[in-house]
């Protein structure tokens, strides 16, 4: 069985690769950016790398990029692969999906897939712990965190149990050919998240609440117009409102899902620690 893990730069791929690496499972990391000996060429958005990326693949673990995914598709038929597993985003269940800039993406991947040939599992997290990162550089420079709905509850996941959760439904073919909406184990706000963050630092860490126009001034040129605005919109439909969470993290992994406490832990040295 030899599984293509795409995505090679980012945490949860990196995770994959070496939980795959740890049980001797053959693989390949790509990247659109290689940057170790050991990762292939495989640029989502651009057709002319996926032959050679995808020779002699049967499992393909996939990051949603919209732009190249029907001939993704055709040439992973076309190569032999049997199973992708998608890491998708729970932003998919909302009605207005295919409208927004959190979502587009992510549905018309899951989309191109079951439409296909190809046996497709969804892995379909919420909030990434590591958007908290976020943060670093107020924590860094002394200055409040500004947040434009301290009260907006999320899910924070860990990247490590979606590693898990991926290695699990690669290696265990009951378990693919299926949804998964994956969450942390707390529903927590923004500001109850900062708590945790100042707590595992020792440090008090400020905020100030600053308007929906203040904060999306501020990540002008970072963050894209109409992607500042979905999330804004999404915080404020979240706004003293707890998420559901589910328990697919321990059904995946055979443990609960690790805690934005432990998250915190993990990557203390980011906030200056």
């Amino acid at each position: 069985m030899s599984i293509l893990v795409t995505g090679g730069r980012g945490a949860v791929a990196r995770g994959l690769s070496a939980l795959l690496t740890s049980r001797g499972i053959p693989h390949r990391l790509a990247s659109r950016e290689p940057d170790r000996a050991d990762t292939v060429h495989c640029d989502l958005s651009d057709p002319v790398t996926f032959p050679g990326a995808l020779e002699g693949v049967r499992s393909v673990f996939l990051y949603a990029e919209a732009a190249g995914i029907d001939a993704f598709v055709k040439e992973a038929v076309a190569a032999g692969v049997e199973h992708v597993v998608l890491l998708s985003s729970s932003s998919v269940l909302s009605p207005d999906a295919a409208d927004s800039p959190l979502s587009a993406s992510h549905l018309a991947v899951e989309q191109a897939l079951t439409a296909s040939s190809l046996r497709t599992t969804l892995l379909r997290p919420g909030s990434f712990a590591s958007n908290a990162l976020g943060w670093a550089w107020s924590l860094k420079s002394g200055r409040p965190v500004h947040l434009p709905y301290p009260g907006a509850y999320c899910d924070p996941v860990h990247e490590a149990d979606l590693a898990e959760a991926a290695c699990a439904v690669l290696t265990d073919s009951a378990l693919g050919g299926r949804a998964y909406t994956l969450t942390g184990p707390q529903s927590l706000t923004f500001a109850a998240q900062l708590a945790i963050l100042g707590r595992a630092l020792g440090r008090p860490i400020p905020f100030e609440a600053v308007t929906a126009e203040q904060w999306k001034s501020e990540v002008d040129g970072y963050i894209p117009g109409s992607y500042a605005d979905a999330l804004l919109d999404y915080w404020a439909s979240t706004d003293g409102l707890p998420v559901d969470l589910t328990d697919a993290v321990e059904h995946l992994t055979g443990h609960p899902a690790r805690t934005f406490e432990t998250w915190v832990n993990d990557h203390a040295d980011a906030f200056g620690a």
